[in-house]
């Protein structure tokens, strides 16, 4: 199938450092890549064949740059805003894509996704009414704290943690900011554990690939809690298939799903499991990274077949796929930076030497800076470094060296890293000698 694409030419929408990847994987298979977003120095545009500063969201304007280029299909990159554009301009083009306008429109919206959601037996966060007015009446249902985001953001932009009605005004007011449909939601503000759901689906078949934990930072209070890395397979994982799994795949065959995938976020909480976002995507954080290592087939070149062909390939998921990932342990370990410059980083020099590391998807470097309106987001994410290890020790071990060989001092002297997740405390290894 390779071989089959080389030449061909592919549009990808989208240029952040989480959708490098792919286009570096489209060129490894001979493929032409074009990309296009509306900055000129976005990282994914280094790699590019060829790219453009048209507007990922600018449907005209990417069906007439996929016209004067003569492009062979088109996809997304890593970005939830792109997916409705992405489905508008297939659709114009006649090209293959894995969503249709019914899907967009469950997943593109919070509200609508957790309606859908709960219509399926799929629990949300237990959420309160308040829309712009915010009447005396309705402030006083609440209770708090609470989470405020808008319905269409991604990245933990435009969400408040409000611990009390002093703090609701300025929240709404930073999420319809965000919003581009000016709608906001107001949700209990969970703190309890978090988890990640994984699904990659091949013409109708629908496979759980990743059922893991997270773990978010509490240091930035009044923040969305940016998420610190991950590890796989869950210790909810039986308890997930027992409970959730089948009404997750009744939902996604009603709504009409049969290739792509898609990521479920959510809450666990006295044995329920309460979602809270979803993605119809290649994910920021990457689990396919770890699933290459792991599984043996790739979701870029899945999708990317699917794009140019129709197909996604010969994979045989009810055989590859695993969410135990046959017997091995594997994690994402993300470094988060405070604001300020970034003068030195130290601990990642040898990384390429070490078998256990299987990528590294860096955002930031020497130089580069952190931005106040960042903090709160995946923007301050330097890098995710993602393990395999053949034993639960062995990870646990593995990301205890890294989280102490990794620093990252700004211009003046200071460390800019944030404290990571507590090892041995989310692996069960915390009594143990």
């Amino acid at each position: 199938m390779k071989d089959k694409l080389a030449g061909k030419k592919l549009l990808i929408l989208g240029a952040n450092p989480e959708t490098t990847p792919l286009v570096k994987y489209a060129n490894e298979m001979g493929i032409k890549t074009l990309v296009t977003s509306n900055c000129a120095t976005d990282d994914a545009k280094r790699y590019a064949w060829k790219s453009f500063d048209v507007d990922g969201m600018d449907v005209p304007g990417i069906i007439s740059l996929a016209k004067e280029e003569n492009v062979d299909g088109v996809l997304v990159g890593v970005a939830d805003v792109l997916v409705p554009a992405y489905c508008k301009v297939c659709d114009a083009l006649g090209f293959h894509c894995y969503a249709t306008q019914e899907i967009v429109d469950v997943f593109s919206y919070k509200d609508i996704f957790k309606a859908t959601c709960e219509r399926y037996g799929i629990h949300g966060i237990p959420e309160y009414y308040l829309d712009a007015e915010m009447k005396d009446s309705d402030i006083a249902k609440i209770e708090f704290p609470v989470m405020v985001k808008p319905v269409d953001s991604c990245s933990g932009k435009g969400m408040t943690v409000c611990f009390d009605k002093a703090d609701l005004k300025p929240a709404v007011e930073k999420a319809l900011a965000e919003s581009r449909k000016k709608r906001f939601i107001v949700e209990k503000y969970m703190q309890c554990e978090d988890m990640g759901m994984y699904y990659t689906f091949k013409d109708g078949v629908c496979s759980a690939s990743c059922i893991y934990d997270r773990y978010t930072t509490d240091e930035q209070q009044g923040l969305s809690r940016v998420c610190l890395g991950g590890t796989y397979p869950s210790r909810h994982i039986e308890e997930y298939f027992e409970r959730m799994h089948e009404n997750a795949c009744r939902m996604f065959k009603a709504i009409g799903i049969r290739n792509g995938v898609l990521m479920l976020s959510a809450f666990y909480d006295n044995g329920e499991f309460y979602v809270y976002d979803t993605g119809f995507r290649l994910q920021g954080e990457a689990p396919h990274l770890l699933m290459k290592a792991a599984h043996g087939f790739d979701q870029r070149e899945m999708l990317i077949n699917f794009a140019l062909t129709g197909s996604e390939g010969d994979v045989d998921l009810l055989k590859e796929d695993d969410p135990y990932f046959h017997g091995k342990w594997a994690a994402t370990l993300w470094f988060l930076l405070k604001k300020g410059k970034i003068h030195q980083i130290k601990g990642l020099e040898n990384i390429a030497e070490d078998s256990r590391i299987v990528a590294n998807v860096q955002r930031l470097y020497e130089g580069d800076n952190v931005f106040d309106e960042w903090i709160g987001t995946e923007k301050q994410v330097m890098t995710r470094l993602y393990f395999v290890c053949d034993s639960k020790r062995e990870l646990a071990e593995t990301l205890s060296e890294y989280m102490d060989k990794v620093v990252v001092i700004n211009t003046e002297g200071e460390n800019m890293l944030l404290h990571g997740f507590d090892v041995k405390k989310v692996m069960g290894l915390d009594d143990e000698r």
